[in-house]
């Protein structure tokens, strides 16, 4: 029966790290130090090649920052400023990168229709409009007034 207390953390029912079933040896986690970077950086170049050889949106959104992120650094507004414009491209790419690991994973668990996997991939993709979103109001509000004083 409630008692209008917050309920006691000790009777949930999460058990408790020595009663959970150790994991299973992972041979790439055992790098450690500089050995570690190493790989998560050939990892990562890995990824941005699959990235750009396989999704079309991310070559789309990597030539969209091939544009920006130049004028972004050129455009005269102060650093706090420069760095939201960067940061807003930036995003995207990242969200796009996210959005396609979904996709890869739901794909990988099988390719029939399924509600859920749908409502997944279209919870992706809702989240890069999100990011293009704020990338153009970022843009708009903080680089337009510069570009719209040059063409006076």
């Amino acid at each position: 029966m409630p008692t209008g207390r917050a309920a006691d953390p000790s009777a949930a029912e999460v058990p408790a790290p020595e009663e959970m079933a150790p994991l299973p040896f992972n041979p790439y986690k055992g790098n450690r130090g500089i050995t570690r970077a190493w790989h998560a950086l050939k990892n990562s170049i890995n990824g941005f090649r699959v990235a750009f050889r396989e999704e079309s949106a991310f070559r789309q959104e990597l030539t969209l920052a091939a544009i920006l992120v130049p004028c972004g650094i050129l455009i005269p507004v102060p650093p706090v400023e420069r760095v939201l414009l960067l940061g807003s491209v930036l995003m995207v790419l990242i969200v796009e990168l996210l959005n396609s690991s979904v996709e890869a994973a739901i794909d990988r668990i099988s390719l029939e229709r399924h509600e859920l996997s749908k409502r997944a991939k279209d919870f992706g993709s809702a989240a890069v409009t999100v990011a293009l979103v704020i990338c153009a109001l970022t843009w708009g509000l903080l680089a337009g007034p510069v570009v719209i004083a040059w063409v006076r």
